[in-house]
């Protein structure tokens, strides 16, 4: 009886230990499982996505994150999810997740790029998904790469089409290269549209900081009259839309998902990548044993671009002529 006593006592101790580190907090978010997303009845894979931003940021890591889990249905996927995750913790929550056994993990983001660089080699069997990244040589990462240039093309051209003070906006995270060649596409099919318009650009130096957005987009409003902006700064451009709220027929260019729902009134249009296309390509190549050492391209030729709803602010003669030149991008013609 006496032993049996001692055992419950100690059971209690370790219980009631296990229960307070669980609720613990720390610095290196720990993996939250999604939902079940798996079609198959019996799960035979793993995905984890790991982000610097919240996964309801209401853009890039919003839209990430639901493409990994279109993916993962359709291809019997259990998913994982670890999120404002700071840059000095990439590597450890990536190891977290190859150390638990997970197939494949998806970084939504070429800043992850330097994290996998390290750790890939120390895990060959595990998969990494790197999105707008360029890794070469590496036999386990596979880049998934969608066309900044003709991302850049679809919203510059909207943007010079609506603006009605030919002065517009762009808004980056950080100077990555791809946001540079949204930019630079972005600045050269709104003056290809509308010769008189001027392009501000400001870089918020974070992903995360919706009030940042906020104040940079009130700032081009109030200095340079700016009327519609595009932004390449998931949580960042949220911010941005409510510092157009604060002036009247100011609009907003979403992307990478058609966001027209979450703000009607200012969002006049979405540009849509359809990241689980890529995700679901490196799935397969996984199943077929082909993941690894390549890159994965998306554009409007294989619908791994597209256009979203248009919005009320939208007037029917700019769609119009929008998606005119929708067409030339994609056949090539538009910008030679």
């Amino acid at each position: 009886m006496l032993k049996k006593r001692m055992f419950m006592v100690m059971f209690s101790i370790v219980l009631t230990s296990m229960l307070v580190l669980t609720g613990c907090s720390s610095s290196t978010p720990s993996p939250t499982k999604s939902a079940d997303n798996s079609s198959a009845a019996t799960v035979k894979h793993k995905i984890a996505m790991v982000a610097d931003s919240s996964i309801a940021d209401g853009g890039w890591t919003s839209a990430c994150y639901q493409a990994m889990l279109d993916a993962a249905k359709k291809n019997g996927y259990e998913t994982a999810y670890s999120e404002n995750v700071k840059q000095s913790d990439y590597v450890s929550v990536f190891k977290q997740y190859a150390d638990l056994g997970y197939d494949l993990i998806f970084a939504p983001g070429s800043q992850y790029s330097d994290a996998i660089k390290e750790l890939s080699p120390q895990y060959p069997k595990t998969g990494f998904i790197l999105l707008n990244g360029d890794l070469q040589g590496l036999k386990n990462v596979s880049n998934v790469m969608p066309n900044a240039q003709q991302i850049g093309y679809l919203a510059g051209a909207l943007a010079g089409l609506q603006t009605k003070t030919n002065s517009i906006g762009f808004i980056g995270g950080m100077e990555l290269d791809t946001t540079k060649v949204k930019l630079a596409g972005y600045e050269a099919a709104a003056k290809k549209v509308n010769p008189n318009v001027s392009v501000t650009n400001a870089y918020a130096g974070t992903f995360d900081d919706s009030a940042k957005g906020k104040e940079i987009a009130t700032s081009m409003v109030s200095t340079k009259n700016v009327d519609v902006i595009f932004g390449d700064a998931s949580a960042v451009d949220a911010g941005a839309r409510q510092g157009l709220k604060t002036s009247k027929d100011r609009y907003a260019i979403a992307q990478p998902g058609d966001f027209l729902k979450d703000d009607p009134d200012t969002i006049i249009s979405s540009i849509c990548t359809d990241n689980s296309a890529l995700v679901d390509v490196c799935m397969k190549d996984l199943a077929a044993g082909k993941f690894g050492g390549k890159t994965v391209y998306g554009d409007l030729s294989n619908n791994c671009l597209s256009v979203g709803q248009f919005g009320k602010n939208c007037p029917k003669e700019v769609q119009a002529a929008f998606l005119k030149v929708v067409d030339q991008i994609k056949n090539g013609t538009f910008l030679k």
